[in-house]
């Protein structure tokens, strides 16, 4: 065996097992007396540290046939290897030979390695989404982007420094069949992203897409359409279903019949291709499809129901597993329909229960209000953590995107007290073309402790539209027949 081959293995294997210089020397020999005692040990290997050893490995293969040589190892301590490395490597892995290809895309290993980063907190990162464009226009909470100039995905880590993970590039194919000028981020979950092609108009475009493997699932036309029943209005929820291991897509569809009509719903399965309808959802309400908050088996979504009283706000849920609507009260100081306030849900930090941030959209006196639910489903638990105003010299207007792991939330700071003073207001949107659609967006992180905000550096300026998700890396849609890679 040569010098350098040998090198490479005893990194590749001891280096998992054994955390100091002395114990990584071990001869590659010791490797088959490890045993499952060595096993549990947690220890972790970063991106860098594979790419290094990938290179290593791809030119010992170049003198020596390593496949024979991968085949010698016994399969459990392979399996344990492989289930700790990143996404990026494995994804070189499977390139080594037949066995390991065939490990790595078992659709066991890709829950196992799913369910081991899930327990590894420096491997959550952020997807941030952004668009630039000639023309733009903001209804409620929504920047809409016309005649879009760039588009651009980044993955950043969830650390002080908020670094750049890498950028993404999207499949140019859906981009020729989506009829909006850019499609919007529904949500992610478990390494998957859901777009919808649903900015400005409406249209029957889906997608299911993991970036860490480059595969892109596009869905099927939905039932329910402009044809069949008329106008509507509709959101989008993206979750998973544990009992059955599937992704589902659920649309919730209210329609406009003499006004607000029933609401149905639908829903989208990955494992079976297709789409199911769940029947009338009671009571019928009309949804917010800027954001939905998929936390403990459930999709959340900001509600309005029109009584003879007048209407009220509330947050329906949808429990993915039993398909059951429930519902969950807002603040009481929240539940009273207002015309100027926006309602947004995310996550908390610790994934465990749901956040609302409420935005009042008039520029003369806007605010920014975040609340967050102690305790899962306890309504009395509603509590709310701070109240914002405009910030800085410039008055940028606080929108809460999503909460960090810490505890932090991340916020964009837009410009829109300029661009409001800029547009023609009407029926509370404004709009502003040519140069006067450059915005000055800028992302920081709020320590709601001690109430200061930091500035992440991701400068904003020249994009319209900005959004942020939690994210982490999958194989999920590895084995996915109906999913294209490019």
């Amino acid at each position: 065996m040569s010098s350098k081959l040998e090198r490479v293995l005893r990194v590749f294997s001891s280096s998992l097992f054994f955390s100091n210089a002395a114990q990584r020397t071990t001869s590659l020999r010791q490797l088959h007396f490890f045993g499952s005692a060595q096993q549990d040990q947690k220890f972790y290997l970063n991106v860098q540290d594979m790419d290094d050893i990938q290179e290593d490995i791809t030119k010992g293969m170049q003198e020596l046939k390593f496949e024979a040589m991968a085949l010698s190892f016994p399969q459990e301590i392979v399996h344990e290897i492989l289930l700790r490395l990143p996404v990026k490597s494995l994804i070189k892995c499977t390139s080594v030979c037949k066995a390991w290809r065939s490990m790595i895309m078992n659709k066991r290993f890709t829950r196992a390695h799913l369910s081991q980063i899930n327990n590894v907190n420096d491997r959550h990162l952020f997807l941030v989404h952004r668009v630039s464009g000639r023309e733009s226009s903001t209804s409620g909470h929504r920047a809409i982007v016309s005649k879009v100039t760039e588009e651009v995905y980044s993955l950043h880590y969830d650390n002080q420094a908020f670094d750049e993970y890498a950028k993404i590039e999207f499949p140019i194919a859906p981009k020729q069949e989506v009829l909006n000028e850019h499609l919007r981020v529904v949500g992610t979950c478990n390494g998957l992203v859901c777009l919808a092609d649903d900015m400005f108009c409406y249209c029957y475009n889906f997608f299911i897409w993991n970036p860490a493997i480059r595969k892109l699932v596009t869905l099927p036309g939905p039932a329910i359409t402009f044809r069949t029943h008329g106008g509507y209005d509709a959101s989008i929820g993206f979750g998973f279903d544990a009992n059955t291991n599937d992704y589902k897509v659920v649309r919730v569809v209210t329609l406009q019949h003499e006004g607000v009509g029933p609401t149905l719903a639908e829903i989208y399965s990955l494992a079976t291709g297709s789409w199911t309808s769940v029947g009338s959802v009671t009571p019928s309400c009309q949804l917010s499809r800027a954001s939905q908050a998929f936390v403990n088996g459930a999709l959340h979504w900001p509600a309005l129901r029109r009584t003879d009283y007048g209407s009220n706000y509330f947050i329906l849920t949808f429990e993915v597993g039993s398909t059951l609507f429930r519902e969950i009260r807002v603040p009481k100081s929240l539940i009273k329909y207002n015309y100027h306030l926006g309602l947004w849900l995310s996550i908390s930090g610790d994934g465990k229960s749901i956040a609302l941030f409420t935005m009042d959209n008039r520029c003369e006196d806007s605010f920014l209000e975040i609340w967050m639910m102690k305790e899962y489903g306890m309504e009395e638990s509603w509590t709310k953590l701070i109240t914002l105003g405009p910030q800085g010299p410039e008055r940028l207007l606080p929108r809460a995107s999503c909460f960090r792991k810490n505890g932090e939330v991340l916020l964009i700071l837009s410009g829109a007290r300029v661009a409001f003073s800029m547009g023609s207001i009407l029926s509370n949107q404004y709009t502003f073309y040519g140069h006067r659609a450059k915005s000055n967006h800028e992302l920081v992180s709020l320590d709601l402790v001690s109430k200061t905000i930091k500035n992440l550096g991701i400068s904003g300026e020249g994009y319209q539209y900005c959004n942020v998700d939690s994210y982490k890396e999958s194989l999920v849609l590895s084995d996915q027949t109906d999913a294209v890679s490019y």
